[in-house]
């Protein structure tokens, strides 16, 4: 099990000969549902010994166990009629996710029920041939998901299903690099109790990253972990991602990740809707940049806040989500620092009613391969309403290169150890920062000056000499009148060269 990509390589090369399976797309969501079953087994054979009454929602007969484990079991056209018949119908429609019963081992399985409604309710079987479909589950079959080994590597697999996802279409805007979740997470720091939200949680990096977090820091026993799986919360609303970050959720430890909705957080409800009892301690996210919504989303938003603009509306609800001296940390692209309209008027409420405490521009690459645009992370405390205007001054951190390297890419991508800088430097907000001071990389900018630049954020680094940008044209011209002057200096050159020879021969 030590060579993951061979793994993966393995099986998607089985894949590849299937002439139902177009893409890397499709080769991905195949076999992330497969993988959910499987994890999905092996976590129930886990809860059965550990539970007492643990019932499965899934039928008998349909269960992993009952027709994947056998190597030497249903395969070919039988196998085929019985996951696009039997399997798929059944778990996207007619699995039991609500009852009226109040014993808890029901009200349990009606829940788990629900998550596996959500994961197949957009999950499709893309393999025709039923041979090489046995090919690819004896694959699966062999890894126990119980076995710490085993799990671990499969953390690696599933980072290479990430990897993989990246050149998948648009499936890469679901992926935010690990360097830059676990920077995030660091930073925030979001204690045990603390409700956590990602409101487009793509695959789940962020809270993946945040369970990682608490644990490390926070859980100390099984209490503690019980309140630790009741405080994350996110939303995907596209299946792919969708089913990666169930998948995720469940081999970090919440074996029944209800609080994952399949559902577009833009639309669910009213953004006037959103009430106290919605909101949260914390948000971590990287909302879709550069999108639209569809007609009719941007109305569920007030008018002096309404657009399309899918990162913008994302950046609208994170700040009425958060409560009273909550803490978020959203990255977004140049474009909402310095853009204007709806944009002016959003971050006229984001100063006013939230701490905009810093703004770490990132460099060029951090999101190669699939967007070369540049982004930023903004780390802001929504403050109750008695202290706006909230931000009295914001601090910019340029984060540089590491030494020898001018871009990042597959094989050179960011990596968390670059962030030592950042996490020296960055102090406490409980004392204003104080601790914090200007260096090549960092600067502070007053809300007065924000205020008279109309809002906008994109600030440059004034410790660095901006290099002065010229017109082509004006280059061209320069760079021919340059020539023009050496060629007069050549000329000149071999005009005193020449009188010095016929000088020196006269006077012989």
């Amino acid at each position: 099990m030590s060579n993951v990509s061979g793994i993966i390589k393995s099986i998607q090369d089985i894949m590849r000969k299937d002439v139902g399976v177009d893409g890397d797309a499709q080769r991905i969501s195949q076999l992330v549902w497969m993988f959910f079953l499987k994890i999905f087994d092996d976590r129930e054979a886990e809860r059965e010994l550990t539970e007492d009454n643990y019932q499965s929602p899934i039928p008998e007969h349909l269960r992993w166990r009952n027709w994947a484990a056998d190597s030497e079991g249903i395969t070919g056209d039988a196998l085929s009629d019985f996951v696009n018949l039997q399997l798929f119908p059944t778990l996207k429609s007619n699995l039991v996710i609500n009852t009226t019963s109040d014993k808890v081992e029901d009200i349990e399985k009606a829940k788990t029920a629900r998550v596996i409604h959500n994961v197949f309710e957009d999950a499709y079987n893309y393999m025709k041939s039923g041979t090489l479909m046995r090919q690819v589950i004896n694959k699966i079959c062999e890894i126990n998901f119980n076995n710490t080994q085993d799990r671990h590597t499969f953390g690696s697999i599933y980072e290479q299903i990430l990897k993989d996802l990246q050149s998948a279409g648009n499936a890469g805007e679901f992926y935010t690099p690990r360097a830059v979740t676990k920077f995030i997470v660091d930073r925030v720091d979001p204690k045990l109790e603390e409700s956590v939200l990602d409101p487009a949680c793509g695959t789940g990096g962020f809270l993946a990253c945040t369970i990682d977090h608490k644990k490390e820091r926070y859980v100390k026993n099984n209490e503690d972990t019980a309140v630790l799986v009741k405080s994350i919360y996110g939303v995907e609303k596209k299946a792919l991602p969708h089913m990666l970050c169930t998948t995720n959720m469940i081999l970090h430890g919440i074996d029944t990740p209800t609080q994952i909705e399949h559902a577009n957080m833009l639309s669910r409800r009213p953004y006037k809707d959103y009430v106290e009892k919605d909101r949260v301690n914390v948000i971590v996210t990287n909302p879709p940049f550069g999108g639209m919504e569809e007609d009719g989303v941007e109305n569920q938003f007030p008018t002096e806040i309404r657009t399309r603009e899918t990162a913008d509306l994302f950046m609208a609800l994170v700040i009425r989500l958060l409560k009273d001296n909550g803490r978020a940390a959203v990255v977004l692209p140049d474009g909402f620092l310095f853009g204007e309209g709806m944009k002016t008027g959003l971050k006229k409420r984001l100063l006013e009613e939230c701490h905009l405490h810093t703004i770490v521009r990132l460099p060029n690459g951090v999101f190669n391969p699939y967007t070369g645009i540049k982004t930023n992370i903004l780390f802001f405390t929504k403050k109750p309403q008695n202290q706006w205007p909230a931000t009295k001054e914001v601090w910019f951190y340029e984060h540089p290169y590491p030494e020898g390297i001018t871009s990042y890419n597959k094989t050179k991508p960011m990596r968390f150890e670059e962030f030592e800088t950042e996490q020296q430097w960055w102090g406490k907000e409980e004392d204003g920062f104080n601790e914090r001071e200007e260096t090549e990389q960092a600067w502070k900018v007053s809300s007065t000056d924000i205020i008279a630049r109309n809002y906008n954020l994109d600030i440059k680094n004034p410790h660095v000499v901006e290099q002065i940008k010229r017109d082509p044209e004006e280059l061209l011209a320069q760079y021919n009148t340059m020539q023009q002057d050496i060629a007069s200096l050549r000329d000149q050159l071999k005009t005193i060269l020449g009188e010095a020879l016929a000088s020196s021969k006269q006077g012989n």
